[in-house]
């Protein structure tokens, strides 16, 4: 492959880690305002969708390009593949972002539940296994990848009993019935946002190793 392809690859994967990290900040900040009840922050977070519509299709184009015009093959092409599969993922964490904020929109200045019922616990595992799979797309060293099928087994535990918890709350409570089903949706929306890390994961592991793993 000529020196243009190769750094027209590392561009793409620049953007890719750009549009991954922007769609990180809107799940981060969706949570955020959950657990501080700020609208006006969960209102920056819809303020950013379409511009997270806009880097995907423009990064999907780049990668369609790259194919076309020169062919890849063996790395290269597991590269481009894995990052169309980091823009979808990303994409559909940041729309997850979004649908929270939503959310916090629907519930703000109401007293929080029993202190959210561990949502902010779950938030921060989720996260950080987000943070991760970005990283070791960025850095190629798949070392941070250990481990990311207990930690998904640990979210699905919390998101499990948020759902135990909320549906108690609601039986001993009919007025809290509106606010703990917010609980269980966010719990919800995390624990899919904690499986789009997994395959992200997955698709990484492939780039740089041309193994293929699945995290269940």
């Amino acid at each position: 492959m000529t020196d243009k392809f190769h750094t027209e690859l590392k561009d793409l994967k620049k953007g890719v880690s750009g549009m991954a990290r922007y769609a990180f900040s809107m799940l981060q900040d969706s949570q955020e305002a959950f657990i501080n009840q700020d609208a006006a922050l969960a209102a920056t977070v819809l303020d950013r969708k379409d511009a997270l519509r806009e880097k995907t299709v423009e990064l999907e184009e780049i990668c369609y390009q790259l194919i076309a015009l020169n062919q890849p093959v063996a790395k290269d092409m597991r590269t481009i593949v894995c990052s169309l599969k980091m823009i979808a993922a990303s994409e559909r964490i940041g729309r997850y972002g979004k649908s929270t904020a939503k959310i916090v929109k629907e519930i703000s200045g109401k007293p929080h539940i029993a202190n959210m019922m561990s949502i902010p616990l779950m938030s921060e595992y989720v996260l950080a296994m987000i943070d991760d799979a970005i990283t070791t797309y960025e850095t190629e060293n798949v070392k941070k990848l250990e481990g990311f099928s207990a930690r998904d087994d640990a979210i699905d535990a919390l998101r499990h009993s948020i759902f135990r918890e909320a549906i108690t709350y609601m039986m001993e409570n009919p007025k809290t019935i509106t606010q703990a089903t917010y609980y269980i949706i966010i719990a919800r929306y995390l624990e899919r946002c904690a499986d789009h890390a997994c395959k992200m994961a997955e698709n990484v592991q492939y780039m740089e190793t041309g193994e293929r793993i699945e995290i269940k």
